[in-house]
């Protein structure tokens, strides 16, 4: 079974070559070397220590955004440190100084990754919509987190399986840029997405040189076309994949909508005529980082199929989210069925979802009451009940808040509108 390797503090014998430059850093080397053969035993702290930054960079992005975004840039830091590392290696070898005991470049790679894992976790917990298949991709880097933390698996996949390894590295990558982007440059989610595809292919090049060697000129033309194909596929999954900095707080159905007091108000069940005769009011409370402007969109649904899209501008930094909703009255002729409302960013991610039944049984039929309610995560690691709710219809602010857009549909008579303190 294959262990972690040993990082051996460097011999008190040994003399550095002689020279300059050689000497200086050697002795350098020989420090580091120490310095890595000192953490080594009490490595399995690395990890709570990451979560908690992740957990601490989560929470303090809203009141303390500046420390929130410092954290984030310690993660990117890190991760230049490690992606210079071996490009400075082989210029130190290609000049004849001498290289990094692989021992503790594979010990430093290890950190990293547990420590870029264990930091996106909070974000993707949070953010993730568990009734969908972005399940499956928070899943994925809830079990590479494992891995990582596995020595024997985690360095048995460095040493045999390199091709796997890369592509480890290169998720790795692409969830640092996800994560951290949004709260460092206030990019959207869109955008961040990019980057960070740009970048998990840029980092995907070794696995792919390794899966295609020996390379021939067929071989790289192949994997040429091979990279634009990955790049679409990832875009294509994009809807598998969290807005790692944009979640629902809260969610309402309602027959009517106090405006002023900006929460949905009254009481019906979901028949056919009461829908057709007094619209919908779908109400929900979005959750953004400060700072972060981003379009969403109420994808209007009926049995798995789009009727209507209500466009919403929100913009960052209200506590309890910031409050939109669409108003929709324009239904089909029979509008009987199971109705799904998709909250989706510009670019195509799922921030949530909310369902509801439409049926002459007024007992089968869903009942719109107004109720807001937090988005269900999974037990023991909903981290957003933590955070603060949206405010029950009781307790509104009347007058503090006013209306900063309001935006036709499809139908002039469907209507979107938003709000921020």
């Amino acid at each position: 079974m294959t262990q972690a390797p040993d990082i051996d503090p460097p011999s008190p014998s040994a003399e550095p070559p002689a020279g300059g430059p050689p000497l200086r850093l050697a002795t350098w080397q020989a420090r580091l070397q120490r310095l890595m053969a000192r953490l080594h035993p009490w490595r399995w702290l690395w990890p709570p220590m990451a979560l908690a930054a992740g957990l601490a960079s989560f929470f303090l992005v809203e009141r303390q955004q500046w420390l929130g975004a410092m954290l984030a840039l310690g993660m990117l830091m890190a991760w230049i440190l490690l992606l210079s590392e071996s490009l400075i290696g082989r210029l130190l070898v290609s000049r004849g100084y001498p290289a990094l005991p692989r021992g503790v470049t594979a010990f430093i790679a290890q950190l990293i990754h547990q420590e870029t894992l264990f930091f996106a976790l909070p974000f993707l917990l949070a953010t993730t919509v568990w009734q969908s298949g972005q399940a499956l991709f928070t899943l994925l880097i809830l079990a590479m987190a494992l891995l990582s933390i596995l020595d024997p698996l985690y360095y048995r996949m460095a040493e045999r399986h390199r091709w796997l390894y890369f592509a480890f590295h290169a998720q790795c990558v692409f969830v640092v840029v996800l994560v951290t982007l949004p709260t460092l440059l206030h990019l959207t989610t869109g955008q961040s997405l990019v980057l960070a595809i740009v970048a998990m292919l840029l980092f995907s090049l070794p696995s792919l040189m390794h899966l295609l060697s020996p390379l021939t000129t067929p071989r790289v033309l192949a994997m040429l076309a091979l990279l634009p194909l990955l790049a679409g596929a990832a875009w294509a999954g994009r809807v598998w994949v969290p807005p790692a900095s944009l979640w629902i707080s809260g969610s309402a159905l309602s027959p009517a909508f106090a405006r002023q007091a900006r929460h949905p108000l009254g009481s019906m069940p979901l028949t056919p005529t009461a829908l057709t005769g007094q619209g919908l009011y779908a109400y929900t409370a979005i959750h953004a980082p400060r700072g972060l402007n981003e379009e969403v969109v109420h994808v209007w649904r009926q049995d798995g199929v789009e009727v209507d899209r209500i466009p919403l501008a929100i913009r960052g930094g209200r506590a309890a989210g910031y409050r939109a909703w669409s108003h929709k009255q324009n239904f089909p002729e029979d509008p009987s069925g199971a109705w799904r409302i998709d909250v989706m960013t510009d670019s195509g991610q799922r921030i949530g979802m909310l369902r509801f039944t439409v049926s002459d049984d007024r007992e089968a039929a869903t009942l719109a009451d107004g109720t807001i309610q937090a988005p269900s995560g999974l037990p023991g690691l909903d981290i957003r009940r933590l955070l603060p709710q949206p405010a029950s219809p009781d307790d509104a602010p009347a007058s503090t808040e006013k209306a900063s857009a309001t935006q036709e549909a499809s139908s002039p008579t469907d209507e979107a509108s938003d709000e921020e303190t």
